[in-house]
């Protein structure tokens, strides 16, 4: 039998579930997302359509990489999202993370926006002059993550503590109004934290 050409257009034009996946999920060089970043998109794809509270929002955003990271007995979801699009994650992260942990069986959801740091060698291999982007200078981006981590806690301080065998520790002051939401979370924060800089650190509340 034949397939009337209206038909077969009304089933061409139908978006395949790959083609609704890719709003959600953009790799760097169009790269294909592995299994894992294929399930958080799908997650996404599913608020998106579900939630009354996050349907509008989500839209429009989308995620660059997602990973498992092991700390400990806990484990940490990364997401990774377009800086341009940080604030607008910001404005639904608490929504977001507690939905999405809920969907991932309790695993501690954090969004870091993507970063790239330039090294010493910018000036040398790149054809703008002046000085790297301050923004873009390994301690601007460590510190950055940091920020990104804790929110929406704000950070009171810093200081770097020497121990006694030459090591060092950075020690992070937070917000003590935010104690009861992020207090069982702080041992993922630092976990990852030291994973993605190779840099020791601990919290306390002001």
């Amino acid at each position: 039998t034949s397939t009337s050409p209206h038909r077969t257009c009304i089933v061409r034009c139908l978006p395949t579930t790959r083609d609704r996946m890719s709003t959600k999920i953009r790799k760097s060089g169009g790269a294909e997302p592995d299994d894992f970043e294929a399930s958080v998109a799908q997650e996404l794809l599913n608020l998106e359509a579900t939630s009354t509270e996050l349907k509008g929002a989500l839209r429009d955003l989308y995620i660059t990489a997602a990973k498992e990271v092991e700390v400990g007995r806990n484990t940490a979801i990364i997401l990774y999202v377009p800086f341009k699009l940080l604030k607008s994650y910001h404005k639904i992260q608490s929504k977001l993370v507690r939905e999405l942990e809920k969907k991932f069986s309790g695993k501690t959801v954090l969004i870091l926006a993507q970063r790239t740091i330039l090294g010493k060698s910018y000036r040398r291999s790149s054809k703008t002059t002046g000085p790297i982007p301050r923004s873009r200078t390994l301690t601007k981006v460590q510190d950055a993550i940091l920020d990104d981590l804790v929110y929406p806690t704000e950070i009171a301080g810093k200081r770097t503590r020497c121990k006694v065998d030459g090591s060092r520790e950075l020690k992070v002051i937070l917000e003590s109004k935010d104690q009861a939401n992020v207090e069982g979370r702080l041992d993922v924060f630092a976990g990852v934290y030291t994973k993605l800089t190779n840099k020791a650190i601990s919290f306390e509340f002001q």
